[in-house]
């Protein structure tokens, strides 16, 4: 009787460990970027008119809020790497602190990485109205009439104009359109423009390791979306430019070296 109770408890040791080594989770790699804001190589300060761009404006930042997209790593072996089990579209908003953080992919191959790329906005096949439902996202949604989908970028601030008067700017990046002998008139709307870019920040190279999360933070350079390659002047282009896709044009020029960075 001891024996086969001896027996007994020996099967249920091993089926307990068996079970325990069973459901271990195998270690996982994968990629966390943390979004930094900075203006002239300081951490942002906002709601403080402390800052001039290149046209000579002085200006301050209220908040900002974009979207990030089809993120591609490419490995010094050649290899071009998609991370899998993650969220093709990251939304960030200087308001919400969850959203400064990314698990940006999980299971990618180890390694020293040349760089990385990501669509600035959300391209054409992804830019659908009404695919986020609950805020903040949601929240972002770009005018039917106008083009629909979303805003790629809400960067909302205030600028004191050549009168001395201060006043708000919303700079936004979408859908812009073309309008017939440039009206301005919804009605007149020829076409639409779609405003995306690609982005290859600098600041590479960069390494993923075997084990455990890598970060990366990916910064953006607020003064980048004033001053290159075409100098931005709210003089020039107001309050608003949903409607100005000349200004939306220089947007989105000047928002491909608007990125770094750095592990």
């Amino acid at each position: 009787m001891r024996t086969y109770f001896g027996i007994l408890v020996l099967l249920l040791v091993f089926s307990l460990t068996a079970c325990t080594e069973k459901e271990s989770p195998a270690p996982e790699n994968g990629l966390k970027i943390i979004f930094s804001h900075l203006a002239e190589d300081e951490p942002l300060i906002t709601n403080q008119m402390i800052y001039e761009n290149a046209a000579g404006n002085p200006y301050e930042v209220t908040e900002i809020m974009y979207f990030i997209s089809d993120l591609t790593l490419y490995h010094n072996d050649g290899r071009i790497i998609k991370p899998s089990e993650w969220e093709g579209i990251h939304y960030t908003d200087t308001n919400i602190p969850s959203t400064l953080e990314w698990i940006a992919g999980k299971n990618i191959p180890s390694g020293l990485y040349d760089s990385l790329t990501f669509t600035f906005g959300l391209c054409e096949e992804q830019n659908q109205s009404f695919m986020f439902v609950n805020p903040p996202e949601v929240n972002m949604a770009w005018p039917e009439v106008l083009g629909g989908g979303y805003h790629y970028l809400m960067l909302n601030g205030w600028w004191t104009d050549l009168q001395e008067v201060r006043r708000p700017f919303n700079f936004h990046l979408g859908i812009g359109q073309i309008y017939e002998n440039n009206s301005g008139q919804v009605s007149d709307i020829t076409g639409f423009v779609h405003n995306h870019f690609t982005v290859n920040p600098t600041g590479g190279p960069f390494s993923i390791a075997n084990e455990g999360i890598t970060e990366l933070t990916l910064t953006m350079h607020i003064e980048s979306w004033f001053e290159t390659p075409f100098i931005y002047d709210h003089n020039q282009w107001g309050g608003a430019i949903m409607q100005i896709q000349e200004a939306m044009y220089i947007g989105s020029m000047n928002g491909r070296d608007a990125f770094s960075i750095k592990q």
